[in-house]
């Protein structure tokens, strides 16, 4: 959604009627994931893409008689007919696109506003095209036809909010829109400054907390969306807490500091939790933990030491290292070379 946000909003301001183009479905290696959009207006402007370019084309044709009254419609492209490289995708993927005339609402505001919320779509059935908003905190609008629907809408939209995935699910698409990952990092050290470089340039919001106020100045981390010199269960308070798309990297090396930091991490729904140093501190680490209570399980939720094997040396290598390794956590990877894997490089919903 974030994608077209600006032009949609130009669009409406000057009254134009707008069609919306949405990948609802890819099968095989497809150039835009499940959630991709393509907008397109009365005046015939486009914004947006929803293969990269192999079937732009087509799928504008199909807006255009969305625009003059056709009812929505869902369109398969592949490369299975004679007109593969005009419509179809070179690549060898399939994907399903769900066009419908655009009606803004609560989604495009929650996408405005950095929010996170789900967009329930019927594909089929009695009512195609109606729509049930589930937002963050269980909030609902609109209806998919029935209170039985709904309730199934909305237990898919629960189970995909916070995976920050969109999937087409029994007739249904669910449409995922979220702020950019959080990512929070103990310690303000120097390693801290280069992992907010690299986290802001991976599209990720950083965040340094650390009690030592000489330490926690701004000007040290520029790339940092905030700073906070307080311990860290005060300051996670001030950040608005710990949530399922969070991801946590403590790297102080101070074990007073350590120790807090994942105290609070591992107890958390935090989606990733690494802490930085030898594996002699990690052992260390393990048997102070151990004795405050943390359990075995919660253990296993710490990667440790973290980022992958780069070889990594200077501190901005290393800082690549770890954000690596958060970003293929957030994935479900491993992190290995592509160049010896089996599988798709990329997977579905990506």
């Amino acid at each position: 959604m974030q994608e077209v946000l600006s032009e949609l909003a130009a669009w409406r301001e000057r009254g134009d009627r707008i069609a919306l183009a949405t990948v609802i479905d890819v099968q095989r290696s497809a150039p835009r994931p499940p959630g991709a959009k393509m907008a397109v207006n009365e005046h015939g402007e486009i914004a947006g893409s929803v293969s990269g370019g192999c079937v732009e084309g087509a799928v504008a044709e199909i807006a255009d008689g969305v625009l003059k009254g056709d009812p929505p419609q869902l369109l398969h492209f592949g490369i299975a007919d004679s007109d593969a490289w005009d419509v179809g995708l070179p690549c060898g993927g399939e994907i399903d696109v769900w066009v419908q005339a655009y009606d803004p609402g609560r989604f495009e505001e929650v996408a405005r506003a950095g929010g996170r919320a789900a967009e329930v779509t019927m594909l089929e059935g009695a009512s195609p095209g109606a729509k049930l908003l589930v937002e963050a905190d269980g909030g609902r609008s609109g209806s998919l036809g029935s209170p039985e629907l709904d309730d199934e809408g909305a237990r898919a939209a629960g189970e995909l909010l916070w995976a920050e995935t969109s999937e087409r699910r029994d007739g249904l698409f669910i449409d995922v829109v979220g702020p950019a990952p959080r990512l929070i990092v103990f310690g303000a050290v120097d390693i801290a400054a280069s992992l907010c470089t690299v986290a802001r340039a991976c599209g990720w919001r950083a965040y340094v907390i650390d009690p030592r106020a000489r330490f926690a100045a701004p000007s040290r981390f520029p790339d940092a969306e905030d700073v906070v010199a307080a311990w860290p269960e005060e300051a996670v308070a001030r950040l608005g807490g710990i949530d399922p798309a969070t991801s946590i990297v403590v790297l102080t090396h101070d074990p007073k500091l350590d120790d807090a930091a994942l105290l609070l991490a591992l107890r958390s729904p935090a989606r990733f939790v690494g802490a930085m140093g030898s594996r002699r501190a990690q052992a260390k680490r393990r048997e102070r933990l151990t004795a405050v209570g943390i359990s075995d399980d919660e253990l296993e939720r710490l990667s440790a030491p973290v980022g992958l094997d780069l070889g990594a040396i200077a501190r901005e290598e290393t800082a690549l290292s770890i954000m690596a390794e958060i970003v293929a956590a957030r994935h479900g990877r491993e992190g290995g070379r592509l160049a010896e894997g089996k599988g798709r490089i990329h997977e579905v919903p990506a």
